[in-house]
């Protein structure tokens, strides 16, 4: 069940804190974007969202986002957002994690991935040594799949509560 732990849980990306990240060694992240900076089915990214992403860069972090999804608005997101995009990563099958590392010059043990899926972000962030970093889902609305393994991440974090 190790790999299926996420190093961090918290309620929303906002709550984590860069300067915590910075001062465990960790340089960059990969950024989930459906469910995680915005919710699922919306292009629109919130002010919050936008000021903890602008935030980063304090603290010498810099973050790619990778995507499962591969429809033309992530693509927009990312260009509105000025971030570079690993779009339909088959996560959490690792070469898209390090695709993500390759265009952000990264090292795995200086990064975190940052998403709200036990069984695509927090298992491909930990498949490579990364620290992994759970956030809790934007929207209750999802795909029927993600639905049924959303049942199976409750009994993977029952007792764990987010930190923040």
């Amino acid at each position: 069940m190790s790999a299926l732990a996420p190093d961090l849980y918290y309620t929303h990306v906002t709550a984590i804190d860069a300067g915590e990240l910075a001062d465990r060694s960790i340089g960059h992240l990969l950024l989930d974007l459906d469910n995680t900076l915005l919710p699922r089915d919306s292009s629109e990214i919130a002010p919050p969202v936008r000021e903890w992403l602008s935030g980063l860069a304090e603290h010498d972090i810099t973050a790619c986002l990778v995507s499962n999804n591969w429809h033309a608005h992530v693509h927009d997101v990312a260009a509105d957002l000025g971030l570079p995009i690993v779009a339909k990563a088959l996560k959490p099958f690792p070469a898209a994690f390090r695709r993500g590392l390759k265009v952000l010059g990264a090292r795995a043990e200086a990064t975190a991935v940052v998403g709200d899926q036990v069984f695509t972000d927090v298992l491909g962030g930990n498949l490579l040594g990364m620290t992994s970093i759970l956030v809790a889902p934007l929207s209750a609305s999802d795909l029927p799949h993600t639905l049924l393994l959303r049942r199976l991440e409750r009994v993977v974090l029952a007792g764990r509560t987010p930190l923040a």
